[in-house]
C-alpha cells in the first residue's frame, strides 16, 4: 500500500517488531493452521498490532498452554458425551421404528409408545441442557 504525501493521510501504524536478543533465536515451530484459523489470527494480531508469531509466542507463555490443555479436556468430555447421546438416540430411534411399524400393521397403538416418546422428551432436554452448558462456558 502505498503512502500520500498529502496532509490528510497518515503512514499506517508498523506491527510491533520483537526486540533483539543476545545470541538471536535458534529455535523455530512451525505451525500449520486452517484457513479460517489463519484468518482468525491474522484479525487477532491485526486487533493488538502484533505479528502472528509474536501473538503466538506471547499467547502461550502468558498461560495459553494451560488454556490449550484445559480446552482439550473439556473437549475430550463433549466428544464422550455426544457419543453416548448419539448412542441413546440411536436405541430410541430404533424403537420408535418398531412401534410405528407394529402401530401400522395392526392400527393398535403399543403401550410401550407413551413411555419411549417420554424418553425422547428427556433426550431432547438434556441436550439442550448441554448446549445450553457450552453456550454459557463459551461466553
Amino acid at each position: 500500500m502505498a503512502v500520500s504525501d498529502t496532509a490528510g493521510e497518515q503512514e499506517p501504524r508498523r506491527q510491533a517488531r520483537r526486540r533483539r536478543v543476545e545470541g538471536g533465536r535458534r529455535h523455530r515451530h512451525v505451525v500449520r493452521v486452517t484457513p479460517e484459523e489463519e484468518g482468525q489470527l491474522l484479525a487477532l494480531a491485526l486487533q493488538y498490532k502484533v505479528s502472528v508469531p509474536k501473538l503466538l509466542v506471547d499467547s502461550a507463555l502468558a498461560g495459553g498452554a494451560a488454556a490449550a490443555a484445559s480446552n482439550a479436556s473439556v473437549r475430550h468430555e463433549v466428544i464422550a458425551q455426544m457419543f453416548s447421546t448419539h448412542r441413546l438416540l440411536a436405541t430410541i430411534a430404533n424403537n420408535v421404528n418398531q412401534m410405528a411399524k407394529a402401530t401400522n400393521a395392526t392400527g393398535d397403538v403399543q403401550a410401550e409408545m407413551v413411555a419411549t416418546l417420554r424418553k425422547v422428551r428427556e433426550v431432547a432436554d438434556r441436550i439442550d441442557a448441554f448446549v445450553d452448558e457450552l453456550s454459557g462456558a463459551a461466553s
